[in-house]
This record gives structure tokens, C-alpha cells and sequence, in this order.
């Protein structure tokens, strides 16, 4: 198997015509916002069509957020946590060691701590206490003398296990954001808008964004001192910071309320970063002050991971809460060597893991890539995975052994639901749990490959052809007349980029090469295009290999995405290239 380097080039408006109804509502808005026509049809087709929803979209405020009680239970899980804050029982806010998990765990202690509530947390070890809400855990937890649970980011199909709990006297509350089971947790209160009867209206929150609601919903009460004198809306935009790092890292749709939270917490996080935050900005090197989703993605959240990955989360959380911007330099450099470590290992498994795939797999046999090896660290195979999907482009499960079992992760990819395969396959598992795209599972180890070609089976039947094949979706055709600074500076408001709201993409069609095309860096192909006197500069990381498809005088179609190149005080479209031909 080699890595696939021809897509499928689908245009929007050849697959997707206009209908009379949306040209009108790309016309309007387009006179409305004094938009190009080209921004004002991305903006439809994304359902923003009407201008009151490009308000929205353009300008978010915290009035836009969604009442938290229409979540099923939120009165409940109010009500409880209310009463323990009262008679101060002891709460323990229970949380998973990858950025959501640690920034969710971070964010409601911290807000507990603030309205005098006898809290403490716990993240747990990922090899010692496994996956998520565990007796393993709960049992670490007991010297606590908790009575009240607070699992985040978590919980979800932990029946047996909140069962454990009461059985120990300490109630649960979850809030989750997982694909429920068949059956829910006895707890004293579930939230999660993906169960049944959920009348909540965006379906996609991150576990940090549910909690981010528990907080919203928890300072609506009056007898929190500080929401007396009508503060709830300013409080609540303390903890934007934690439920942005968290929303961006999960990858998550950014739409609707994930975007405004995310468009809110990053001015915060370029104006007034918590310690924590602008710690790990300085260690990681990158300018302050301009954090895009992007950067948090593939530079902050790494470093969050990276100490859940190779030892104890916990130092994460108290990163994230440290109000001495000293003492979090110090545990963000810790943060730059445990990633840096990480890297390490990641790369020695992926080449470990390519060679088996190279060895093993064909394109003609196999719709999914499924390894197994007992050494791999438990830290490192959910970004192998993605590594490897990213490389063969198939639906992808890496395993190591914990305890006597296989534990894994799993990755997909575009269009294939790998919960659902790993539903119809669960039979063969002790145990899964996750999303459409990235899931977690154990399976005993005796049925590795038993569970490998049950897999591969399923997999097969729910493929087609087209998945197979990766697919550039083009939002528009243009010229390059049309990429005026007006242009890429109005685009630039339509951050931040994520699922379903990606940063969009353009084809330009026989566009002549001039000067002569050149390596730059680590295998960048740089050279400048021209048509109808608009002469533009383009660069594609990591497309070197495509320098035989370029080259001086010969035309060229382009698809890419647009930024701005500040060069000697000057701003000018750049095209960031996404593949030629």
C-alpha cells in the first residue's frame, strides 16, 4: 500500500446548483453585508442566510448562547450540586487526561472553589486506572471522603461503575458528550445532549462545553453570593478560556454555540490569557496575541496531552488553574520536554507500524488497517492512528496490552462512522465508546484477530469507492482578479476554522507558472502564478513532490486557500496550496 497522493476534485456548485431560493438569498445578503458574491455563497451554503445569523456569525455575544436548562436534567444536577455546596459535602470533580478531560476538570473546580464549595479533583492514570470513569478510580478516590462525583468528559456508559459508587455512598453527576449506551447510569443527574429525550438544541458540544453549561445554568441561582447584583453574564466569561482550548482540541463541529464560545474565548486568549495559557504560548514559541483554532490544535493542545500521555494529567489541570504565572512557566517547560518525548515515541511506533502495514495489508483486501503489539505506550497510538489514516487513508485501530487486555484507539476517516462499525462488531469487545471519528475500545486478547476480521468485514460492507478515494470539496471557483485585500480580509472573519465550518477552500483554472518553482524549508513548493495581470504568490507545505507538475510558463489549476502575506510592512493574498493539477 502507498500513500494516496491523487484526490477528487468536487466543486460545490457542479454537484449543488443553485436553486432559485438560494441565489436570492445569495443576492440579498450579499447587499446587505456589501459582500463579494463568492463570500456571500460560502456563507449560504454554510446555512448562514439571512443576515440576522451573519450577526451572529460575524459578531457573537454571550446573549447567544443557549438557555442551559433546555438540557435534560440540568435542574437536577443543579439541585444536587447546589445542595452539597450548602452542606459542604465533599466534591470530586472527575475528569479524563486529554485536553477536554483535563480543561473541563480544570474549569469546574476552578469554579467551584469560587462560590465556597469543598471541592478537590482527580484525573486518572492512563495505564493504573484506565479509560474514563472506572472502578480503578473510584476506588483512588475513596480516601477522599467524597460524596458527591462530578465525572466530566466522561460517564456516559459507566453503568457498573456508577453503580460502584453508590454502593460506596458518593452520588454522581455526568456530563458527557459521548454516544450514550443502550442503557444510562443510575446517576443523580445525566447530561449529555445526545440522549434520548434531549430537547437541548445543538447536539455537539464538547465535554468541557456541557460543563461550561453546568456553570452557565449553576449561576442563574440566587444563592450564589456573586450572582446577586446581576453578574452571571461577566462571570461566566471567566471560564471561555478553558471551554475554547477544549472545544478546538476535541475537534468538534465550529458551529452555532461551539463558535461563539470559541470566537469569545480566543479574543480572550490573544487579549488576557490565564497564566496557564500564556505559559504554554511562551514555551511553544508561537506569537501571542494571534492564536488561531489551528495553533491550538497542532501546537497548544499537544503540550496538554503530552503529560496525560506519558504520566499524570493531573499536572495539566493544575497548569490550567495556576494564578502564578511563574509556577506555570515552570510546569510548561515540563510540558515541552514530556512532548518532546512524546514526538520521540510517536515516531519510532509510527515507523514500527508502517512497516507492519507496508509487510501485511493490500489496498485490494483490506478496508481498514487493525494492529495490534503489546509494547506500544498507551499514550501515543491515538496520534499514530491518525497518522496512519492520514497516510493510507483507511479507517484505522492501533492496540497495545494493559492488564491482560488489548487496549485501543480508534481513528476514521471522512464519511465512515467508525463507532457504528465498531458497534456491529461489539460482540468481539469487552468494551467501546466514543465519536463518528475517533473512538476507544478493549478487547480480550485472544480475540484480536478474531475482532480484526470481524472488523475488516464490517468495514468492507459499509465502504464504497468514493470513500476509498479522498475528496477536496471546492467552495468556489475564481479568478485571481477576484482575490482583492477587501477579499481575504473580509475572509478572515470567517474564523475560527474547524468541522463544518473549514476554512473554505477556491480552484483557479490555467493560471501560467512564472519564475522559476523551488524547494523551500521541509519539502515547500513556493512559485508565483499569473493570469489577466493579477500575479499572485502560492506556497504548498509539504507538496515538494508535486515540483514535477510546475514549472516555468506552463498552466496549471489550483486548489488552495487564501492568506495574507505580510512582507516589509506590505499585505498580500498568498495561495496556500492544496493540490495542482
Amino acid at each position: 500500500m502507498s500513500p494516496i497522493r491523487e484526490y477528487r476534485w468536487t466543486v460545490r456548485t457542479e454537484v449543488e446548483p443553485l436553486s432559485p431560493e438560494t441565489a436570492a438569498a445569495v443576492k440579498a445578503l450579499s447587499e446587505q453585508l456589501n459582500l463579494s458574491p463568492i463570500l456571500a455563497e460560502i456563507l449560504v451554503h454554510r446555512k448562514i442566510d439571512t443576515y440576522e445569523k451573519a450577526r451572529t456569525f460575524f459578531r457573537p455575544h454571550m446573549e447567544d448562547l443557549c438557555d442551559p436548562f433546555l438540557m435534560k436534567n440540568m435542574d437536577l444536577a443543579v439541585d444536587r450540586i447546589l445542595k452539597a455546596v450548602r452542606t459542604g459535602e465533599q466534591i470530586v470533580v472527575y475528569g479524563d487526561y486529554d485536553v477536554d478531560g483535563t480543561g473541563s476538570t480544570a474549569m469546574l473546580w476552578s469554579f467551584l472553589q469560587s462560590i465556597g464549595a469543598q471541592a478537590r479533583y482527580f484525573v486518572p492514570d492512563r495505564v493504573r486506572d484506565g479509560y474514563g470513569l472506572s472502578t480503578a478510580g473510584i476506588d483512588r478516590i475513596k480516601s477522599f471522603r467524597a460524596t458527591l462525583l462530578i465525572a466530566v468528559d466522561c460517564g456516559i456508559t459507566a453503568v457498573t461503575q456508577v453503580e460502584y459508587a453508590r454502593s460506596l455512598g458518593i452520588e454522581v453527576v455526568i456530563c458527557d458528550h459521548h454516544e450514550p449506551g443502550n442503557s444510562l447510569p443510575d446517576a443523580a443527574a445525566v447530561l449529555d445532549a445526545l440522549q434520548t429525550g434531549c430537547s437541548y438544541p445543538f447536539k455537539y458540544l464538547c465535554g468541557c462545553g456541557v460543563a461550561f453549561k453546568l456553570i452557565q445554568a449553576l449561576l442563574t441561582k440566587k444563592e450564589l453570593s456573586e450572582n446577586r447584583n446581576g453578574q452571571a453574564e461577566r462571570l461566566l466569561e471567566k471560564y471561555l478560556q478553558y471551554a475554547t482550548l477544549a472545544t478546538t482540541a476535541d475537534i468538534v463541529p465550529l458551529v452555532y454555540e461551539n463558535r461563539t464560545i470559541v470566537r469569545l474565548g480566543l479574543e480572550l486568549i490573544n487579549t488576557d490569557p490565564l497564566p496557564g495559557i500564556r505559559a504554554i504560548i511562551e514555551t511553544s514559541g508561537i506569537q501571542s496575541g494571534k492564536i488561531s483554532s489551528g495553533q491550538i490544535v497542532y501546537v497548544l493542545a499537544p503540550r496538554i496531552n503530552a503529560v496525560g500521555r506519558l504520566g499524570d494529567a493531573n499536572r495539566a489541570v493544575e497548569l490550567l488553574t495556576c494564578m502564578s504565572y511563574d509556577r506555570a512557566l515552570e510546569l510548561s517547560r515540563v510540558m515541552e520536554d514530556e512532548n518532546s518525548a512524546r514526538r520521540k515515541i510517536d515516531e519510532e511506533t509510527f515507523l514500527k507500524a508502517q512497516k507492519i502495514v507496508e509487510n501485511m495489508l493490500t489496498t485490494e483486501n483490506d478496508s481498514a488497517i487493525v494492529l495490534h503489539e503489546e509494547s506500544w505506550h498507551p499514550g501515543v497510538i491515538g496520534i499514530v492512528a491518525s497518522r496512519l489514516v492520514e497516510r493510507y487513508y483507511r479507517p484505522t485501530i492501533l492496540m497495545t496490552t494493559i492488564d491482560g487486555v488489548a487496549k485501543g484507539s480508534a481513528r476514521s476517516i471522512s464519511g465512515f462512522n467508525i463507532h457504528e462499525a465498531l458497534k456491529r462488531c461489539e460482540h468481539k469487545l469487552i468494551q467501546f465508546g466514543g465519536h463518528k471519528y475517533a473512538a476507544g475500545l478493549t478487547v480480550e486478547l485472544d480475540k484480536v484477530q478474531e475482532f480484526r476480521e470481524a472488523f475488516n468485514l464490517v468495514a468492507g460492507e459499509m465502504m464504497t469507492e468514493d470513500l476509498l478515494t479522498p475528496e477536496i470539496r471546492i467552495d468556489a471557483e475564481v479568478r485571481l482578479s477576484d482575490l482583492t485585500p477587501k477579499f481575504v480580509r473580509v475572509l478572515g472573519q470567517y474564523a475560527p476554522f474547524g468541522p463544518d465550518n473549514p476554512r473554505p477552500l477556491f480552484m483557479v483554472r490555467n493560471v501560467e507558472v512564472i519564475g522559476q518553482p523551488r524547494i523551500v524549508g521541509k519539502n515547500h513548493l513556493r512559485f508565483k502564478v499569473q493570469s489577466g495581470g493579477s500575479v499572485v504568490d502560492s506556497i504548498g507545505f509539504n507538496l515538494g513532490d508535486l515540483l514535477p507538475r510546475v514549472r516555468s510558463g506552463s498552466k496549471v489549476d489550483l486548489v488552495f486557500s487564501l492568506e495574507e502575506n505580510e512582507f516589509s510592512g506590505e499585505a498580500a493574498p498568498q495561495l496556500k496550496l492544496r493540490d495542482i493539477k
